[in-house]
Order: structure tokens, then sequence, then C-alpha cells
């Protein structure tokens, strides 16, 4: 009897168990889809495909405009609302900073590289520099040229920040002009 009772027993619980796995991954596989879409944000190109289907790149003019020191953190900017914009427009994933000298750095986010991305890359390089060991310590824009590569933006520096820009930078500037 006891023989009888166990294979009921256990066709009722692989019954259980079967009609209990057979609901999750159901339920599951449409999570799992929409999770791996979530990690890029929808509107965000990767670099190559951008290249492959001749879409030209537009670099934020704002740019021009920070005159931030590399070795600075990005934080200590005045304008906050900069950061969060997109460096290039179409958005893309991962964009490399090329400097004249021949580094070069990666900004990378999956939701599009923002101004704020780039400054990082940037300033994880040039954060244990001091003033007088950079030629050029002053961030003066990006420049994007197709014909040398599609996949990366060469960065222009300057000696000194424009005159037009607000007190802590106008600061920094005087102390310089001293030394």
């Amino acid at each position: 009897m006891s023989v009888d009772a166990a294979p009921s027993d256990l066709t009722k619980v692989d019954s259980a168990i079967s009609g209990l796995s057979s609901s999750p991954p159901d339920d599951k596989a449409p999570v799992k889809g929409h999770r791996r879409a979530s990690s890029s944000a929808a509107g965000v190109y990767n670099i190559a495909d951008l290249e492959k289907e001749g879409k030209e790149l537009q670099i934020a003019k704002e740019t021009q405009k920070l005159n931030w020191r590399l070795n600075t953190s990005p934080a200590t900017l005045d304008d906050k609302e900069v950061l969060k914009k997109f460096l290039t427009e179409p958005p893309v994933k991962k964009i490399d900073l090329h400097f004249p000298l021949g580094l070069e750095v990666t900004a990378r986010n999956l939701k599009g590289v923002t101004i704020k991305d780039a400054l990082d890359a940037i300033h994880k390089q040039f954060k244990k520099k001091a003033d007088d060991e950079m030629e050029l310590p002053v961030l003066a824009g990006f420049e994007w040229d197709k014909e040398e590569s599609w996949t990366r933006l060469i960065v222009h520096q300057q000696k000194e920040g424009q005159a037009s820009n607000v007190g802590k930078k106008k600061g920094k500037k005087g102390k310089e002009d001293d030394e």
C-alpha cells in the first residue's frame, strides 16, 4: 500500500512543481527582455552604428564656455545644469576623447554620454597633476573630425580661462598671473 501511495504523492508533487515552473518562466521572460532593454535608454546609439548609417554628430556648444581646469573635479563648475546635457547629438553610449599629444580616454554611459561623463573621464587622468605640470590646463572644447576618426572627439586645451567667467575662476586666474 505504501508503494501505491508514494507514486501518487510524487505525481501530485510533480504536477504542482510543473504547474509552478511553467508559469513563472512565462512571467519572467518578458521581464528579462524588458530589463535588458532598460540598460541602455531609447534613442541612444552605438557610435559604430552611427558611422555605418553616416549620421553626423553635433557637439554641445556649452563645452566651449566651461573654462574648466582639467585637474579639478567637474563638481566645482558653477553651472551644474550643463553637466546633465548630452555631449553629442544624437546621444551615444561611449566616445573616445583624443588629446593632441596622444592620450586617449573613453567616456561611457549607457543612457547617453553627458558632459559630466566626459569631464569625469578627463579628470581621472589629470587629477594628480599640478597646474604648473600641465602646459595647457584649461579645456577649450571638443572637435569632431569625421575624416580623421568618426568614433572620437579631439580635445582642445588652452593656457588660461576666458575673462568672461564668474567669480571663482577669476580668483584662480589672478593667482596664476602673480606667479
